[in-house]
């Protein structure tokens, strides 16, 4: 009960870091963006504060504002959410989508709020704070080893640290594991697979030495650890917030970690391959490729492209970036000091602003201008032959892509060429649904003209090159059909005309801003001009508006066009074509034609996700109080102050900053990351790290148990290189590795140390979720072994604004039977059994995962299509093993827990096959009931567990 206790309690402290992370980060800025003018400390509308927990605890003139974990007894929700017409808050408008999720998802998580109850004094209490003296703020220190009595047990150093702590509390360590309990271990710790039980286990020092170096050198090793890796990564192949949309070139990260840690790359280099591997030199073409795709890692975050606000996009993927760097790497908290210096860890708001500036510095989006914003997108080159083979083919497909180009905007101005003969052109003469400007409406002094034939109406309007920024005219369409249109503004064009006029088109799905080229060197008169293909609803609100503020020279309009681009919008009869534009359609279709030949001899140049050194590098501007609108002093681009030994390197003007803030991160001066990586590898081969909070070695994670062992290990590390093979097989050959996880020892000394934090005996391991899929997959013999490639062949080139991309993501089947480290790793849908065996959230960096034991598991292992389909092949494997029912439930036993029954399991086993089975089964019958027994034994703590 004690441990169970505590286990609850570690938990619950987990939980609340998350929860803190996520008040610090979405609650508290979005607080004092919206409500604490009005309910703060300088006025209290309705006596309502917002500005501290005790705050919205005591609430206003009308009670409470939240009641925790209650989202529709919360007033403060009730006035957010529109719900109430007399009650609406913030008064002047609602609050967007993303931020009303936020709000919904902290209430109902029972409103965890770290603020200081400063309500009633409007003093600020002091809460204790670390400075850089706190522990792991100073580097690691070089321990002597320490003595034992027994000094027959240690095999290694890591052994001698943790015998002289279990001495010294007069405890014991526990037996060694049997060798088959050993090697079931070693094989899912190092694999994520069940033991080869072709191979004996092994009965020697030497036999297993020689089993960790084979297990070490394999492909599923390198495939075990990238999973473990790509958890702290955040990996996923969907953006998840807004409209979900499918990452078609995340596997080739994916890739990468799982190359890197086959070919033992040091970790080192990973961080700042991921950090900045764009920046360093490549020695040739597979090392740029590798080295682009790593800095996948920065644009792999959970983003909503939809945001239409792109300063607040901007910093929130900033934000994003810097909590992912931090906790992975580092251990810290960063994103807490967005708003104020952090809480309880010595980061300033002048420190996170500093690293802001690095990653204010580098593009992760295309641009900031799209309605829905895109990642980009790099094109990666091939080696030798292959390359200068593809460089030729994309030069003969550019060169046509412009001649289709070309003849596109000839065709498109072939109706005006043909119309420009005329001096009038009556709206029953234009494709499409066309607002002359007559029926627009207009703001500002326009000058109706006639000067230049030909113009659509009674003529056309000029700005007179007059007014700049008083003048707009909107078009608005009457739309009678849902769907895509393409938007054309004619005016009249000339010499002496504008060179951008700016036009704004709110469509369905947003606003966009284009600039709209009038002038010409010489022709003068009617002139078409695309501003792109957009969703338009039916009766809608949508309108395109044409301003002439920041333009030069004379801004015309004339009319809009809203030309139906789906088929279904099509309009019924098509209208007489002119000769010019038969001729030009011609010439395309051929092109078009040639186009698509050449295109099927080769495929597209591959991309990977990626981002870039912007090309105008700046500081970044403190954010009072975490607003984007709220801006204090320049901070000069850096690092964390308080983690500072030795030098740091200097941020180049020119540059970004992410290649100097990889160097320091990496540096041996570091006094977090080494100890970082190894405290982590501990926490997944032994079940809980040295510091149990491995993402937090702040003042508010716990406090390492090994000291000494932990900063050992961590020089070490660094001496041998950053290498996580080396790392893996010291913990492994060491003795505390190889001890059982129960004795008759360990259970008299359970009281002294009921948590294990001393280890005297192996911790006991739940499966992971891909574990135990795998597991399944190697008993049926269906697990497909197809090292890396992408696992969504569905996706392709994503058009962002394409309603229907995201349902890729929401009606996706997983049917593949590859490691579940292939499987699709969407967002907001996961594999059934990673939703009910604890996967964890991928829109944060995954610490570790919780180890929960539900009656869902039970009744999904029992009831899943999925499972019972796996269970029926496993059950053919165990018929085809041998005719005798002993052998075939000795296979079985074998096949799923990697070890033989007991005499008593097997009778039971025989008993449950004979009394089930009636005389005249069919095969499928018989097939069924060792499935349903093949099923049991998946349902069994020995297949869930690792002992």
């Amino acid at each position: 009960m004690i441990r169970r206790a505590l286990f609850l309690a570690s938990l619950s402290a987990a939980a609340s870091a998350a929860d803190m992370t996520h008040f610090e980060q979405r609650i508290r800025p979005l607080l004092i963006a919206n409500c604490i003018d009005c309910h703060g400390p300088d006025k209290q509308k309705g006596g309502l504060r917002l500005d501290s927990r005790s705050g919205w605890q005591t609430g206003g003139d009308s009670g409470p504002a939240l009641v925790p974990g209650k989202l529709a007894e919360s007033k403060l929700w009730q006035a957010v959410s529109y719900a109430d017409r007399d009650l609406r808050m913030p008064p002047k408008r609602k609050l967007k989508d993303s931020e009303l999720a936020d709000l919904k998802s902290w209430i109902e998580s029972g409103a965890p709020d770290p603020r200081d109850d400063v309500a009633s004094t409007g003093v600020k209490s002091k809460s204790a704070r670390a400075d850089a003296s706190f522990w792991s703020f100073q580097p690691p220190k070089a321990a002597p080893v320490p003595g034992v009595k027994n000094t027959a047990w240690p095999a290694n150093d890591i052994d001698r640290f943790i015998l002289a702590k279990l001495e010294e509390n007069k405890l014991t360590p526990a037996p060694d594991a049997s060798t088959s309990i050993l090697q079931r271990r070693l094989a899912f710790d190092l694999t994520g697979l069940p033991p080869d039980l072709t191979q004996p286990a092994p009965g020697t020092p030497q036999a297993y030495e020689k089993r960790v170096d084979e297990l070490l050198a394999s492909n599923a090793f390198a495939e075990r650890f990238a999973s473990h890796w790509l958890d702290i990564t955040r990996f996923a192949e969907s953006s998840g917030g807004g409209r979900s949309l499918p990452f078609k070139d995340a596997w080739r990260f994916r890739d990468y970690v799982i190359e890197s840690i086959r070919d033992n790359v040091p970790l080192d280099r990973m961080i700042t391959e991921h950090l900045a591997g764009d920046l360093l030199p490549a020695t040739d073409a597979a090392a740029r490729r590798r080295q682009v795709t790593a800095t996948g890692f920065l644009a792999l975050g959970p983003t909503n492209y939809e945001e239409q606000d792109k300063g607040m996009l901007r910093m929130d993927i900033v934000d994003e970036q810097l909590d992912t760097m931090g906790r992975a790497f580092l251990g810290l908290t960063i994103g807490c000091a967005r708003c104020h210096d952090h809480k309880f860890d010595p980061i300033s708001a002048r420190d996170y602003y500093a690293l802001a500036g690095i990653l204010r510095s580098t593009k992760t989006l295309k641009n900031y201008t799209d309605n829905v914003a895109h990642w980009i997108d790099t094109p990666l080159p091939l080696d030798g032959e292959a390359e200068a083979t593809l460089q030729k083919h994309e030069q003969q497909v550019n060169a046509l892509r412009d001649q289709i180009a070309a003849l596109k905007d000839d065709l498109r101005d072939a109706g005006s060429a043909d119309l420009r003969a005329r001096k009038n052109i009556a709206l029953s003469d234009l494709p499409g649904i066309v607002v002359d400007d007559i029926a627009a409406q207009k703001v500002g002094m326009w000058k109706r003209s006639t000067s230049y034939a030909p113009y659509i109406g009674a003529g056309y309007l000029s700005d007179n090159n007059e007014g700049k920024g008083e003048k707009t005219i909107t078009f608005t369409p009457k739309i009678p059909k849902t769907g895509r249109y393409e938007v054309r503004v004619a005016f009249n064009a000339g010499p002496n005309r504008a060179e951008s006029a700016t036009a704004t088109i709110l469509h369905a799905d947003g606003e966009e801003l284009k600039g709209v080229k009038m002038t010409t060197d010489s022709l003068k008169g009617l002139q078409f001009a695309s501003l792109g293909t957009y969703r338009f609803e039916a009766n809608g609100q949508g309108f395109v508006l044409i301003s002439n503020a920041g333009s030069l020279g004379y801004v015309t309009i004339d009319a809009v066009q809203f030309v139906p681009a789906d088929e279904t919008l099509a309009e019924p009869a098509a209208k007489k074509e002119s000769p010019t534009a038969i001729k030009l359609k011609q010439r395309l279709a051929g092109l078009e034609k040639e186009l698509q030949a050449l295109q099927k001899d080769i495929p597209d140049r591959p991309e990977a996700m990626s981002v870039a050194d912007d090309s105008a590098p700046e500081d970044a501007k403190i954010h009072i109080r975490g607003s984007i609108r709220n801006l204090g002093a320049s901070v000069p681009r850096g690092f964390i102050q308080a983690a500072l030994h030795g030098h740091a390197p200097g941020i180049p003007a020119e540059a970004s900053g992410r290649l100097q803030l990889a160097q320091w991160i990496t540096s041996r001066e570091n006094p977090l990351t080494a100890r970082i990586m190894v405290n982590r590898v501990w926490h997944w081969l032994f079940g809980a790290g040295i510091v149990r909070t491995t993402d937090n070695f702040g003042s508010t994670g716990e406090a390492p148990s090994h000291p000494e062992l932990l900063d050992h290990l961590a020089i070490k590390f660094i001496e041998d290189g950053w290498s996580l093979k080396h790392l893996v097989k010291q913990m492994v050959m060491s003795r505390t590795y190889r001890m059982a996880s129960t004795s008759a020892a360990s259970a008299a000394q359970h009281a002294m140390d009921p948590d294990n934090r001393l280890l005297s005996h192996m911790n006991r391991k739940r499966l992971d979720a891909e574990c135990l899929r795998d597991a399944m997959l190697t008993a049926a013999g269906t697990l497909d072994r197809a090292f890396g490639g992408p696992g969504v062949s569905e996706v392709k080139a994503v058009d962002a604004n394409d309603q229907k991309i995201q349902n890729i993501e929401y009606g996706y089947q997983f049917l593949d039977t590859r490691r579940s480290l292939y499987t699709a790793a969407f967002r907001n849908v996961r594999h059934p059994l990673f939703e009910v065996f604890d996967f964890a959230d991928i829109n944060q960096p995954i610490a570790q995962r919780t180890t929960s034991t539900v009656a869902t598991q039970a009744l999904f292992l029992m009831n899943s299509p999925k499972v019972i389909e796996q269970a029926r092949h496993a059950a053919d494997v165990v018929l085809k093993s041998s005719p005798e029912t002993d052998t075939r439930i000795e296979s079985a036993f074998q096949n799923s827990l990697q070890h033989s029954p007991t005499a008593k399991e097997q009778a039971q086993v025989r008993d449950f096959l004979e009394s089930s089975q009636s005389g005249n089964a069919s095969a499928e019958d018989v097939r069924d009931l060792w499935a349903r027994f093949i099923q049991t034994l998946w349902s069994t703590p020995e297949f869930r567990f690792l002992e």
